[in-house]
């Protein structure tokens, strides 16, 4: 029997709100399930680049990076950069992709340029997209990309009607594009008990989306914050903070929800 081939986890962390932790998710959840030993590659198509910038990636190393990937003028392999982490390699963002939208708005199958430079290109086991706030094309490619959506969720007032909004947009995507795209849970993020709102919030959101959203939350915490201006995720630069100790419960939890559905072995 012809050995099966591996294909990757590839998961979008999304959401169409800025400022709710989706790339300090992106970067310490993938550095944590790194640090457990699976082989993670995280692509940043954020042109913002902040995934990049918190991984130590400096601007001259980027070269085209996921901008040369969607325009086709990279493989896959010729633009991802190895990290300080062990297990974690990137593919950086660059300004170019500020243009995205207009650039590659009239080319052909233009919803699925991330989906076929992916097809078959990478031995990672979880490919982590994160795409930039906002619906525009290039969250839709990593939408149309993935096979399931990861959703950072502040624990704040306006969290549920933004995440409702995403929802819809996911649903769109299944019903025209990606009909497989499933949702891999909502994270709480930047929780806070000392603070009403926010547990109301929190308890709010998980009466509603009930068992899609995960156990761990990930708390409002100084370690977390202050990572990124080192380059380094906050399992290196303070692995026995809050922070640190979150994003590694949260990394057990979703490699249990992987391996429970047959995904990793």
């Amino acid at each position: 029997m012809p050995e099966k081939i591996k294909r990757p986890r590839i998961i979008a962390v999304a959401n169409q709100k800025g400022g709710v932790g989706k790339t300090t998710t992106a970067i310490n959840l993938a550095a944590a399930l790194a640090v457990g030993g699976l082989k993670i590659l995280l692509l940043d198509v954020d042109p913002q680049g902040n995934a990049s910038t918190g991984l130590g990636i400096e601007h001259s190393a980027r070269k085209g990076g996921s901008y040369d990937l969607l325009a086709g003028d990279a493989t896959l392999a010729e633009a991802t950069i190895e990290t300080s982490v062990e297990n974690l390699s990137i593919v950086p963002a660059v300004p170019d992709l500020i243009g995205a939208d207009l650039e590659f708005g009239t080319v052909e199958r233009r919803e699925f340029l991330l989906r076929d430079a992916l097809l078959g290109q990478s031995d990672a086991d979880i490919i982590f997209i994160d795409c930039p706030p906002g619906l525009g094309l290039l969250t839709l490619n990593g939408l149309v990309a993935a096979d399931a959506v990861l959703v950072p969720l502040q624990a704040e007032f306006f969290a549920l009607e933004g995440i409702s909004q995403l929802m819809r947009t996911i649903d769109m995507v299944k019903r025209s594009l990606n009909p497989t795209l499933e949702v891999e849970g909502i994270v709480l993020t930047m929780t806070d008990k000392r603070n009403n709102l926010s547990e109301q919030v929190s308890a709010d959101v998980r009466t509603h989306f009930k068992d899609v959203v995960f156990e761990t939350a990930i708390p409002r915490n100084i370690r977390i914050t202050e990572a990124p201006s080192h380059g380094i995720p906050v399992l290196l630069y303070d692995f026995r903070s809050t922070g640190a100790q979150a994003y590694l419960a949260l990394a057990t939890e979703l490699a249990q929800r992987l391996r429970t559905r047959k995904v990793l072995v």
